[in-house]
């Protein structure tokens, strides 16, 4: 089942999927920061270095299907498979927005 999303979030989902992790890059602030797997990436240079070194070691898939909205943050839960430990797995995003980019993104199961 598709869910209506925020258009930074669609896009990134959409970016995600595509085979050049680069294409996430326009969806974030030049100042955002991504939380995952321990780690804290800032800048959209460094998140996207993130995202590239994901890509090289394991490919995967999210599929959103649950929105929901805690202050500021706009969380969604998605269905991750792909070739990495533990798949499949169902993720949570915290995004936090700033106009049309995603501000900060945090990433936990």
């Amino acid at each position: 089942m598709a869910i209506a999303l925020p258009a930074p979030i669609a896009g990134y989902f959409e970016a995600d999927r595509d085979e050049k992790p680069e294409a996430i890059a326009p969806w974030f602030a030049e100042d955002a920061i991504v939380e995952d797997d321990g780690k804290t990436h800032v800048g959209r240079d460094a998140i996207v270095a993130w995202k590239v070194e994901y890509t090289k070691a394991f490919t995967s898939v999210a599929e959103p299907f649950a929105i929901a909205e805690d202050g500021d943050e706009v969380i969604v839960t998605s269905h991750v498979t792909g070739d990495f430990p533990g798949n499949p797995i169902d993720l949570r995003y915290f995004f936090v927005l700033r106009g049309e980019h995603i501000a900060r993104l945090k990433i936990t199961p």
